[in-house]
C-alpha cells in the first residue's frame, strides 16, 4: 500500500500521532514511530474482550456463564448490555434489553476473569494476550476498561490477529466476536448520539449502518472495532481485509470526528 495515504496523520493538530495498516500478512503502511506508547483510553477495552475470548476458549470463563447483574452473563457483559450504567453499580434495566455503554460492567468482567484463573487481570491479559503475539510495549495498569498503555506496532499486531487469527483466537471465535450480539438494541455510541441500532460484538463496536461514525464512508457495515477518548481507535474491515491503528495524544473531540473518517477512507480507497 502506498504509504501516502497515511501522510495526512502528520497535517492533524496532535502533539504526538503514530498509524499503521495492517493486512493478513502484517504492517503495509506506517506513519510516525511504532513503538512510542500511548495512553488507550477505552481501546483497552478490545484488548481485554480478546483476553476473555482467550479464557472462553480455554474454558476458564465460558460466555454464557453467569457475571453482572441478577440475569446478565459474560456475554451481556462483553456487548454492553448487562444494564449496568457507564458508571455505578445500579442496572439501567433487565440484562439484554438496551446498549448502555459501560466501564462499570467490564470491571466487573474483570474480577469475573480473576476470579476464574486465580490470576490479576493484568497477569492474564499478558499471558494470553500480549506475550503471544509479541506486544512488548502493551501493559494494564488499572480499570480494564480504560487503563492500558500500547503503541502502534503492538496494536497492529493484534489487529492482524483479529483480520487473520493464527495464534491466540480460533476463527470461529473471531467470527462470534465481530457478530452482532442482541440484535437491535438502542444505545449511545459514545461522542456520536443515540443510534437506533446500536450493534456490539463481544467486545468490538460493530459498524453495520451507523451515521454519524468514526469510521470512513468507504468502511463496510461488517467493520469492527474500538476508540478511545485518548484519541486512539483500532478498526478491522474483513471485507477489505485490512486494518487501521491509528494513537494520538490529543483527546478525542470534533478534530477527531472530522479527521479520523477522512483518514479511513483514504487508507480503503
Amino acid at each position: 500500500m502506498d504509504e501516502s495515504r497515511l501522510a495526512q496523520v502528520g497535517a492533524w493538530d496532535v502533539p504526538n500521532a503514530s498509524a499503521a495498516v495492517v493486512d493478513a500478512g502484517g504492517v503495509v503502511a506506517l506513519h510516525g514511530d511504532p513503538d512510542r506508547t500511548f495512553a488507550l483510553a477505552s481501546v483497552t477495552k478490545l484488548v481485554f474482550a480478546v483476553a476473555v475470548l482467550v479464557a472462553h476458549e480455554e474454558r476458564s470463563l465460558l460466555l454464557d456463564s453467569p457475571a453482572g447483574p441478577p440475569g446478565s452473563t459474560v456475554r451481556h457483559l462483553l456487548a454492553h448490555a448487562s444494564g449496568l450504567p457507564f458508571e455505578g453499580s445500579s442496572p439501567l434495566g433487565p440484562p439484554g434489553t438496551k446498549r448502555v455503554y459501560s466501564n462499570r460492567g467490564y470491571e466487573v468482567l474483570g474480577e469475573a476473569l480473576a476470579a476464574a484463573t486465580a490470576m490479576t487481570v493484568a497477569e492474564y491479559v499478558r499471558d494470553a494476550v500480549t506475550a503471544p503475539l509479541g506486544m512488548s510495549r502493551t501493559s494494564l495498569h488499572g480499570s480494564p476498561a480504560h487503563a492500558a498503555t500500547s503503541s502502534v506496532a503492538d496494536l497492529a499486531a493484534l489487529a492482524k490477529e483479529l483480520l487473520a487469527p493464527t495464534t491466540i483466537l480460533a476463527p470461529a471465535t473471531v467470527d462470534a466476536a465481530r457478530s452482532v450480539q442482541f440484535p437491535g438494541l438502542r444505545g449511545i455510541v459514545p461522542g456520536f448520539g443515540m443510534q437506533g441500532s446500536n450493534d456490539w460484538g463481544l467486545g468490538p463496536e460493530i459498524r453495520d449502518a451507523k451515521s454519524p461514525h468514526w469510521t470512513g464512508s468507504r468502511n463496510s457495515p461488517e467493520t469492527f472495532g474500538h476508540f478511545g477518548q485518548a484519541g486512539t481507535f483500532v478498526w478491522i474491515d474483513p471485507v477489505a481485509g485490512v486494518g487501521l491503528v491509528c494513537l494520538t495524544d490529543r483527546d478525542f473531540d470534533q478534530w477527531a470526528k472530522d479527521a479520523w473518517p477522512r483518514l479511513s477512507d483514504a487508507v480503503l480507497s
